[in-house]
């Protein structure tokens, strides 16, 4: 490639027979409010254990998941360490000390002490393939003071709720596509009502969603036939995440006759390429609109390479970035709740009821509508509570804390377990069950702690498509149960989610679509 300078039904298998998340009262509890506000302060640290102190699994222990088949099933094993050792432990990977915090008000006391410029840590495979390519590093890889300047950048024209409410329009248009290839795959495949392997369509449609806003440009991920560059970059990525998986647990020795590390760097070859191609070609037409004259339409990828902020190979680098996160959270999350909906034809009918009844006849859905949509909503995070796609997130510690009755020094690296604290029965009653209505203000009897689930991170290292995921989402969602009613195929076992870096479904989702105009 080229080369630039410079730059309820889902329940994980270990709990199916467990009571440990039966009840609030479970094994599982948070400390206490008291607690936290009676909690050791940095000044106290002398009084604290250290983290010599701190229970955890060694090295052999995590060789013993992977070898038991858990490489796929990473989330269930924070549900083992949690049970076995509490809201903390230690871990040994790569030779580093590693503190998992399972708890929302341990996660929010972290988070809240991370500094002006947040480390996630690094990912050392990634910035390892960007450095032998003379590539610059992207808003995922960036630190300090540089990565606050990329991100102040990118964060213009989709970080502000407002401003993604100015996309509605363009993603709607991706929305009539989505359903015109729903009712294609119903009648060529589906005896006129399946639509089979539903997640690697909702992969297709949220491609050609986030690009149609970062590139400005539509793809054909949606036609019978996908343009072959397009659909070498959506297998790429699917490759690169399971390669990454399984490179980030082997040592580098293994790299001369193990074929994951070149498949990884392939795969990282074709997405540069990818999008290389398309910021050129974007230049090559803004060169020839200017030559013309021609008024330039102000879309998010033409900002970036017209407001003189960022060198070509740091967009070129966060182009791949924003095309690699803005897939996953979409397409999983609506594949789950389809799912969802599903299965519980009562809920389905309520939320088609409320899409209707605020946008009747053949009225599209708008991002102002949606503020009269609460179910709609709620269902969304309530597959994000359940599903969280990035099951757990880092940061390195900026500065010394105490946690519980441990002392943390700084540059500890804490793995903050999402997917153990939105499963945490002491914050979310029958934590495993699929009730959206817990995230309706009227209805709730119990409001979970802020921290217990928050899928998009927190402060200012949170996903910067936020807004723009959640208004697709949104949207799709709502427009495709005013046209269809969805039904399990009677065929499909339950589904379990499985790791591939991300949380996805474990095996295809097919489902059936009815027409709600026939019915």
């Amino acid at each position: 490639m080229r080369k630039y300078i410079g730059l309820s039904g889902t329940v994980p298998r270990i709990l199916r027979n467990s009571a440990a998340f039966s009840h609030p009262s479970s094994s599982f509890k948070c400390i206490s409010s008291a607690a936290v506000g009676n909690e050791k302060t940095v000044n106290d640290h002398v009084q604290a254990k250290s983290l010599t102190e701190m229970p955890g699994s060694g090295v052999w222990e995590t060789v013993f998941w992977i070898m038991r088949g858990y490489l796929n099933k990473s989330q269930e094993i924070q549900l083992i360490n949690k049970q076995k050792y509490g809201n903390l432990w230690k871990m040994t990977f790569k030779g580093r000390d590693v503190v998992n915090v399972a708890d929302a008000q341990l996660i929010e006391k972290v988070l809240r002490n991370e500094g002006t410029f947040p480390s996630r840590g690094d990912i050392k495979e990634w910035k390892e393939y960007r450095v032998q390519n003379n590539l610059e590093f992207g808003p995922v890889l960036r630190e300090g003071e540089d990565w606050h300047r990329l991100r102040a950048v990118l964060n213009q024209r989709i970080l502000k709720p407002r401003e993604a409410k100015l996309y509605d329009t363009t993603i709607n248009r991706v929305v009539t596509d989505l359903i015109g290839r729903i009712q294609f795959l119903k009648e060529t495949k589906g005896s006129g009502i399946m639509v089979y392997d539903l997640a690697n369509e909702m992969y297709r449609f949220s491609f050609e969603g986030v690009s149609s806003i970062v590139l400005g440009s539509r793809l054909g991920c949606l036609q019978p036939n996908i343009p072959k560059e397009t659909q070498e970059f959506i297998n790429a990525v699917g490759t690169m995440l399971q390669m990454f998986a399984i490179v980030n647990v082997l040592p580098k020795w293994t790299r001369s006759f193990l074929p994951f590390w070149k498949k990884h760097n392939k795969a990282w070859d074709t997405m540069f390429s990818f999008a290389i191609m398309k910021v050129d070609q974007r230049l090559a037409d803004l060169q020839t609109q200017l030559e013309r004259s021609d008024p330039i339409e102000e879309d998010y990828l033409t900002y970036l390479l017209t407001s003189q902020k960022l060198t070509l190979p740091e967009i070129y680098s966060s182009v791949t970035d924003l095309l690699l996160a803005g897939v996953d959270t979409t397409s999983n999350t609506l594949t789950w709740a389809l799912y969802h909906l599903a299965r519980d034809q009562q809920l389905q009918e309520s939320v088609y009821r409320e899409v209707s009844g605020v946008t009747a006849g053949d009225q599209i859905p708008t991002a102002e509508d949606l503020e009269q949509m609460p179910l709609v909503k709620a269902v969304i995070k309530e597959v994000l509570r359940l599903y969280p796609v990035v099951p757990a997130n880092a940061r390195v510690l900026q500065k010394d804390i105490v946690l519980e009755d441990y002392h943390l020094p700084s540059e500890v690296l804490v793995v903050l377990c999402h997917y153990a604290a939105s499963l945490d029965g002491s914050q979310f009653p029958d934590p495993l069950a699929f009730k959206p209505e817990r995230w309706i203000k009227a209805s709730q009897v119990h409001k979970a702690h802020p921290f217990s689930s928050i899928p998009f991170g927190y402060g200012v290292r949170g996903c910067i498509g936020r807004r723009i995921a959640e208004l697709e989402m949104y949207l799709t969602l709502s427009r495709l149960l005013k046209h269809f009613q969805i039904k399990m195929d009677s065929k499909l076992k339950p589904i379990f989610p499985k790791t591939r870096i991300l949380i996805v479904p474990g095996a295809p989702v097919n489902l059936e679509f009815w027409d709600r105009s026939s019915n």
